[in-house]
């Protein structure tokens, strides 16, 4: 038997037996808040103990369709409703709850096919990680279900991470034209995303793959961090020594350009990079650089945010990939000049260049993104309800097919009528066709 909070997560992908397939919580308060994961290592659905070796097939099956795993419900209890994200590591349903039907929940099924070895470390990770973080600005998770190990199933178990349902993406929000967000609640979304890292890095913790699609937001307008399954903890080594992190992290569009150049001992400005990719599309709709590859990726932010250049960014020469990566020369920095036309208030344009910095160590944190004068002039942040209350349906990034297929597009904000009294509304004007074919993009497994 191994509790997660015995093994730090340096130590996690070699202490834990990957063949492990039960989650038992040490908790009597089961399941309405997680405190600590216990990993039974004596029993996997694929591995018969070696005290029943000597079972026929039959003995075993048997022995298998009735094992008890320990807190984990069957996912019986849970009806599905609809399919609404999929990801490299697991599928994503909205689901109903039988004993009660008004209570919706979101269903995230593991995949497996592929673990010869039993339980993704990915999987793991996520659940080890949400049991300890508890905020409003992050997604709760409930408990976690499977399926009862039948012929039908070849014996193994599918298992399912249960979440509190939030109704929609700000990927999903933003690909819909209807959807107009005031200045005031930008803000407020801004705000939210920025307090939820401030807390996950305050716990030592960072998401790795933060992304519109990755920010949720309930009816009530409260923001949720989601999907932690490339989250690590993060720590400065006693003895002064680098981390050697996996640089193979973050979406490609949101990738920070030190995990690009092969930094491998980063930490939290990598998701201050990716808060700032998130704000600017607050006004452009769309993910402001579409790059197809590490290269193309690496060009695109030059050409936004000036030539990588160690005057601008000290010991980027020492990056493992820095001579070894086309670097484009001679560009000035344009951050502000580029997003004018879409963004009006000079705050806002203020934070963004400080988000998207080169140099990590310069580039703004979440303490002071929070403080920053943006959320603190008129018009103040102000709450999403009204607003959402206008749109009756649930929007995802999966449930747009555009977006969903990779031809991700820019589009025209229109005027909203949703606004309060003296809040501006911003309307871009409509960017010019992208150098890259949005065809060209293909999503990447890590």
């Amino acid at each position: 038997m191994l509790t997660f909070s015995e093994v730090t997560d340096s130590e996690m992908p070699r202490e834990i037996n990957k063949s492990c397939m039960c989650a038992r919580l040490s908790s009597s308060s089961w399941p309405s808040r997680i405190k600590s994961f216990t990993f039974d290592f004596t029993y996997t659905p694929s591995i018969i103990p070696t005290s029943r070796s000597k079972m026929n097939m039959r003995e075993k099956q048997k022995y298998v369709e009735g094992y008890d795993f320990k807190f984990c419900d069957l996912i019986a209890k849970y009806e599905k409703v609809a399919k609404i994200g999929q990801g490299t590591f697991g599928e994503v349903f909205k689901a109903r709850d039988r004993e009660n039907p008004n209570k919706f929940v979101a269903m995230k099924r593991i995949f497996m096919d592929n673990e010869i070895e039993g339980f993704p470390i990915t999987a793991l990770r996520e659940i080890r990680i949400l049991q300890l973080l508890k905020h409003d600005n992050i997604v709760h998770l409930i408990e976690i279900c499977r399926t009862k190990a039948t012929v039908h199933n070849r014996w193994r178990s599918t298992f399912y991470l249960i979440f509190e349902f939030c109704e929609h993406d700000l990927a999903g929000l933003l690909s819909n034209v209807n959807v107009k967000f005031s200045l005031g609640e930008i803000k407020k979304v801004m705000h939210q995303l920025l307090d939820g890292l401030y807390y996950i890095h305050t716990n030592k913790i960072l998401h790795r793959d933060l992304k519109a699609a990755n920010v949720l937001i309930t009816k009530k307008g409260v923001l949720k961090l989601a999907d932690f399954g490339l989250a690590r903890a993060f720590s400065i080594k006693a003895n002064g020594q680098p981390n050697r992190y996996t640089n193979r992290v973050v979406t490609l569009w949101y990738r920070p350009p030190e995990l690009l150049l092969g930094d491998r001992n980063y930490g939290p400005p990598i998701d201050l990079w990716g808060a700032g990719c998130i704000m600017a599309e607050m006004w452009t709709r769309s993910p402001i650089m579409q790059g197809s590859t590490e290269q193309m990726q690496l060009t695109l932010i030059s050409q936004l945010c000036g030539s990588i250049t160690p005057e601008v960014w000290p010991g980027v020469e020492n990056l493992e990939l820095f001579n070894k990566m086309e670097l484009v020369k001679h560009q000035k920095r344009k951050v502000i000049d580029r997003l004018k036309p879409y963004i009006k208030d000079a705050y806002a344009c203020d934070l963004l260049d400080r988000l998207l910095t080169l140099d990590p160590s310069k580039r703004i944190d979440s303490d002071s993104a929070l403080n920053h004068d943006f959320f603190w002039t008129d018009p103040m942040p102000c709450d999403l309800t009204k607003m959402l209350a206008q749109h009756g349906q649930s929007m995802f990034e999966f449930l747009t097919p555009h977006r969903r297929a990779g031809h991700m597009r820019f589009q025209q904000q229109p005027a909203a009528g949703n606004a309060a009294p003296g809040q501006a509304v911003h309307q871009p004007p409509r960017p010019s066709q992208s150098k890259l074919a949005d065809s060209e993009f293909h999503e990447r497994t890590y």
